[in-house]
């Protein structure tokens, strides 16, 4: 009739793994990790738990709650995520592979787990074995656009070009997806063929037409060769195929601001916010159009709308805090914005810009260590200089730096 405290073993549980005694450590943990957890709330409970030690750096007891976890939950994609993202920050090589070699055992459509098996064999510079994991992973995973794209950054970066071009022929052949028509048609625009990347944004627009990356490709080739109002028919059109779609919105505002056309670029952000109210690029973008003395009332307008969008902090640690010299609050904005999307990297650049201007050395290295584990992937300027044919080779410690030099101060 005793009581069992789970939290009290558990934390007995970390007192031996600190004693050295692993295997007390794993054996208590299975014995109390499911007592008094109802089963609906099993897998949260267990992973906070896991959270907890790793935390605590009671690393084989965070193992052993992740191997229960997936004995009780083996086909669950989330919880092997989870586990692998651990074995990457806190394991070795040998056992972040050997669990995902169990993971796509368990889950072989989880395009994920094949994608960071891969990679590890790649860094560890296995490319042969890299190239029969992702294979495998074909096999498993038929016309997988992301495994496709996986294959070809694995032999270019080994310079196997010919491979490489045989691969996305292949791919665009097997798995007309729009990425594969935008980056044949990008890789056109850097070679300045124009004529051969609008054929290629034109053929994947009529396989992909509500594929809005592409419209916006074609828009800004047309408005680049001069054409502004063809620039604008295209997003018409685009807006007829995809209606309530922010960012074809977001685009042609731009297209009338850079032609200086202000009114018009008013007018059609007013029309935007009554079609996609809760867009955090559209009240992001609307923040930077206003005269400065009228910021502050559209931020609150902004963040009523949309409190938590990465865009919209952004847009606030910018003009509201930073132009406004507000350090310590724009600082405490910057890590709002990088906590709640880690994968912007504009909003990585910019906080890194604004510790170059207004923090030291020790600051803008936790940045860029910090950016540099989020590993960030999106954001308009990011992409601009990580998608630029000649950093194609650079890594996101290389990324950085560029993206925060060529980000315009804001005023």
């Amino acid at each position: 009739m005793v009581e069992i405290n789970r939290e009290l073993w558990i934390k007995d549980a970390e007192d031996c793994e600190q004693a050295g005694s692993i295997h007390t450590c794993q054996a208590i943990v299975r014995a109390v990790i499911g007592v008094g957890v109802e089963d609906e709330d099993k897998k949260h409970t267990w992973m906070e738990d896991a959270e907890s030690c790793a935390a605590h750096e009671a690393y084989e007891c965070a193992r052993a709650i992740f191997a229960h976890a997936l004995s009780v939950y083996p086909s669950k994609k989330s919880i092997w995520l989870r586990a692998a993202y651990f074995e990457k920050s806190h394991g070795t090589r040998e056992s972040l592979e050997s669990l995902l070699q169990r993971a796509v055992a368990h889950c072989p459509k989880a395009e994920v787990l094949w994608l960071m098996g891969a990679k590890s064999k790649w860094l560890a510079g296995d490319v042969p074995a890299a190239r029969s994991i992702l294979a495998l992973a074909f096999q498993a995973n038929p016309n997988s656009e992301e495994i496709w794209l996986a294959a070809v950054k694995l032999e270019s970066e080994n310079n196997e070009f010919e491979r490489a071009r045989r691969l996305l022929q292949k791919a665009r052949a097997s798995a007309p997806t729009a990425r594969l028509w935008m980056m044949k048609g990008q890789i056109e625009e850097q070679n300045n063929n124009k004529e051969l990347a609008r054929e290629a944004y034109n053929q994947g627009l009529k396989k992909c037409p509500r594929a809005i990356p592409l419209w916006l490709l074609m828009s800004r080739l047309e408005e680049k060769s001069g054409q502004l109002i063809k620039a604008r028919s295209i997003l018409e059109k685009a807006r007829l195929k995809n209606p309530q779609c922010a960012e074809l919105w977001l685009e042609a505002v731009r297209v009338e601001n850079r032609g200086g056309l202000k009114n018009i670029a008013q007018t059609l952000m007013a029309r935007a916010l009554q079609e996609c109210p809760n867009s955090g690029i559209l009240w992001a973008e609307s923040i930077a159009m206003e005269p400065r003395p009228q910021r502050k009332t559209k931020s609150v307008d902004a963040l009523r709308k949309c409190e938590h969008d990465p865009h919209v902090l952004l847009a606030a640690s910018k003009y509201i805090f930073w132009a406004e010299r507000k350090v310590a609050k724009a600082r405490e904005w910057f890590n709002r914005t990088v906590k709640i999307e880690p994968d912007l990297g504009d909003a990585w650049a910019y906080f890194y810009k604004f510790e170059q201007a207004h923090g030291d050395e020790d600051s803008q290295a936790d940045i860029k260590k910090r950016c540099i584990n989020a590993d960030p992937k999106h954001g308009e300027f990011w992409c601009q200089v990580s998608k630029d044919i000649k950093n194609w080779r650079l890594r996101t410690e290389q990324i950085l730096p560029l993206v925060a030099d060529c980000l315009p101060l804001p005023t």
